[in-house]
């Protein structure tokens, strides 16, 4: 009885999970989308942010002119930081704006082909960073663009 009421003590103090995932975690992506994803970013993201979306080891490092190398994608940087709306808008528009140098896409990707880039780097994630990537994005606003397609009264 002792531990039954410690235990319901202590409850509120015990992460909820710590970002670890359950088994066999449920991505929003299909494996479709992740090999024409990957066939993407060979051809237009690979020659700034490297073959396997890892960058360089000195991405937090400015170059000499001033400017920060891209960072790495595949979940060993900040991009499993911002929700998914962020992430196309930012293949979408580029970095130029802001002070970056990255160019804007969408005169080269439709919304479903960043959306396929988005899932190949996100399949590189490992699923704690997945997990934690997940749990802070709203469901609806950052629902990939097929399934708002899909479910038009759902934004």
């Amino acid at each position: 009885m002792k531990r039954a009421l410690l235990f319901f003590i202590m409850l509120p103090w015990l992460p909820a999970d710590a970002g670890e995932p359950g088994p066999g975690m449920k991505r929003w992506y299909t494996p479709e989308q992740v090999a024409q994803g990957k066939a993407l970013f060979a051809r237009h993201c690979s020659e700034c942010h490297g073959k396997n979306a890892a960058s360089t080891p000195e991405w937090r490092k400015p170059g000499p002119d001033g400017h920060f190398p891209p960072p790495p994608l595949n979940g060993t940087a900040h991009t499993w930081h911002h929700p998914l709306p962020l992430l196309r808008r930012t293949i979408r528009e580029g970095g130029i704006r802001l002070g970056g140098k990255m160019p804007g896409f969408q005169e080269k990707l439709s919304a479903a082909q960043i959306d396929a880039v988005i899932a190949w780097f996100q399949s590189l994630w490992p699923d704690n960073i997945y997990a934690l990537w997940s749990g802070m994005r709203s469901p609806t606003a950052s629902q990939p663009a097929f399934i708002k397609e899909r479910n038009p009264g759902k934004r």
